[in-house]
């Protein structure tokens, strides 16, 4: 079992825009990024859109599964004006592109074993600061929209 928390999780991302890895072996021959400062990294992954549907006969809802969509993400950094990954970023934002990502956790149930990492495509949709108040740190959170499915490599037991 190897429980673990959020602790020692790291956020990457390609500076190639436009990337067209769509396997785990094409994402993992990116090259990747760390973007520093990474406070939390919000939730991600698919859920289904509910198609609804009145049979007169049952008066009754009936629901379908419909398109998949892995949501937005948020990652909240600690705002350094002079980290080169966070300026990186807010240049994303700027633009209309895609660009491919790396969520790498620290779920190893020992030094044997590797962590987990999840990948996936999608557009900085923005950037906003948040100064905060005196007993807090300035903040940046990156709002990505995930725009392909999130591919997970699940961690391995090394023997």
């Amino acid at each position: 079992m190897a429980y673990s928390s959020g602790s020692g999780t790291k956020f990457y991302y390609c500076t190639t825009a436009g990337p067209t890895a769509a396997t785990v072996s094409q994402y993992a021959a990116l090259t990747w990024v760390e973007l520093t400062g990474v406070e939390t990294i919000g939730e991600f992954g698919d859920s289904s859109q509910s198609v609804t549907f009145n049979l007169l006969s049952e008066g009754r809802v009936r629901k379908l599964k419909g398109a998949r969509d892995a949501g937005d993400v948020q990652v909240v950094c600690a705002h350094d004006p002079l980290s080169s990954s966070q300026a990186a970023m807010k240049g994303f934002a700027a633009t209309s592109y895609n660009y491919a990502f790396k969520v790498l956790t620290a779920d190893g149930a020992d030094a044997n074993d590797t962590d987990s990492v999840f990948y996936f495509t999608g557009k900085v949709m923005s950037a906003p600061f948040n100064p905060g108040d005196a007993n807090t740190p300035a903040r940046r959170t990156f709002n990505i929209a995930i725009d392909t499915e999130v591919l997970e490599d699940l961690g391995d037991a090394v023997a």
